[in-house]
């Protein structure tokens, strides 16, 4: 049952009556001074509310937001532009409804969204300048993955006028997944994209460490529970 609001307060006061020589022992935690603080307030009355909405409901196919340029930071579409890289507006590998967002130059930087798949797709990615850099993607099976990629090297094409290439080989270093079964996993790979290392759950249902040699094949596996 809820505690009556005047009894709150006498309570947070004996706690901390209670705790006050505990704390009073220990050091304070680093912090800002008060003048580092002034130095990077904006402002102390942020615009919080709205007093009253333009519109009750806006129907848009594409709604860009700009920023003081003019460059487009951010794009809620039923179907999303294809990703800009550097300059140069490449293919989109399907279809999808969501969110972009672009940094101060236009490039594409991530999103998230619903992928025209067969059975729909739900998708979230960030991006390394040329690369997606962690991306999350819950399959129509069931399956949920989650992704941490290395970021490639940068390279320019003279035949592009020098801009960056995008898709790059790369490894992806973590990546943890529920299969559709249920299954969970954590790998941890090397940098040619081969899983070393896999924490994971038995269908007998015990934790269990495997570890991998570059042929994927299982070397060694740490599970107390298995031999019970």
């Amino acid at each position: 049952m809820p505690m009556p609001h005047r009894a709150i307060v006498p309570f947070a006061l004996a706690a901390l009556a209670t705790t006050w020589p505990v704390l009073a022992s220990e050091p304070a935690p680093k912090r800002p001074s008060v003048q580092a603080l002034e130095r990077i307030i904006e402002t102390r009355t942020p615009e919080t509310r709205v007093a009253t909405p333009g519109h009750e409901r806006i129907t848009a196919r594409r709604i860009d937001i700009v920023d003081e340029q003019g460059v487009i930071r951010m794009t809620l579409s039923g179907r999303t532009p294809a990703p800009i890289i550097d300059g140069i507006q490449y293919k989109r590998a399907f279809d999808v409804a969501g969110m972009v967002l672009y940094d101060d130059t236009g490039s594409e930087r991530g999103g998230f969204g619903t992928a025209d798949v067969d059975g729909g797709m739900a998708v979230l990615a960030l991006d390394h300048p040329a690369m997606d850099a962690v991306g999350w993607r819950v399959s129509p099976d069931g399956s949920v993955a989650f992704s941490i990629n290395q970021a490639p090297p940068l390279l320019r094409e003279p035949a592009l006028d020098n801009r960056l290439v995008p898709g790059v080989a790369t490894a992806t270093r973590i990546r943890m997944n529920v299969a559709a079964d249920g299954t969970p996993s954590v790998d941890l790979r090397d940098k040619a994209d081969r899983t070393r290392l896999r924490l994971t759950v038995t269908e007998a249902g015990y934790g269990a460490i495997e570890f991998l040699d570059a042929n994927g094949q299982v070397v060694h596996t740490i599970a107390p529970e298995a031999g019970g």
